[in-house]
């Protein structure tokens, strides 16, 4: 008996520390955990939490619409605008980094809603487009300071050209 429980511990006890271990030397960074809240509360378009992630000075610009908005109540006015209608809207991370207080998110916002917005009146229309999201946070007030987003509007076009 005692050999069998020598094997069981051999063959089942690594596996087990391995997995500890990669959870208590691997956390998810504050900042990549103050990034996700944020994206969360945009993507649920929760304006009350947004509101608090903003300061006055807080920059959203969208780079390759060339549209920026300075100040929480400017941005927060835009996304209202923006997101009007909208029946899903998630943006799916498929690889986030971070450098200190700079985080950046590489993934697709993923669309669903009123074609009005898109030129596509009377329709609903579903679109996925690839997208880079850099956040600069002020850590100590947990604020974001800097939202930038570069969206690839060329594959927008031709999801939005099949639907």
């Amino acid at each position: 008996m005692p050999i069998i429980a020598l094997i069981f511990c051999l063959l089942f006890t690594p596996a087990m520390t391995t997995v500890a271990a990669q959870l208590d030397l691997n956390p998810m960074p504050q900042e990549q955990q103050l990034a996700v809240k944020y994206m969360a509360a945009l993507t649920e378009q929760d304006y009350q939490t947004l509101k608090h992630f903003y300061r006055r000075d807080s920059v959203f610009f969208d780079k390759t619409a060339n549209r920026k908005y300075t100040g929480g109540r400017f941005i927060i006015d835009f996304f209202e605008r923006a997101h009007e209608g909208v029946l899903e809207y998630r943006f799916n991370i498929e690889h986030m980094y971070n450098a200190g207080a700079l985080v950046v998110m590489i993934g697709n916002y993923h669309f669903k809603g009123p074609g009005e917005q898109f030129g596509k009146p009377g329709k609903i229309i579903d679109v996925a487009i690839p997208g880079v999201t850099s956040l600069k946070l002020d850590m100590v007030n947990l604020r974001v300071t800097e939202h930038i987003d570069l969206i690839d509007y060329q594959t927008m076009a031709d999801q939005l050209a099949l639907q």
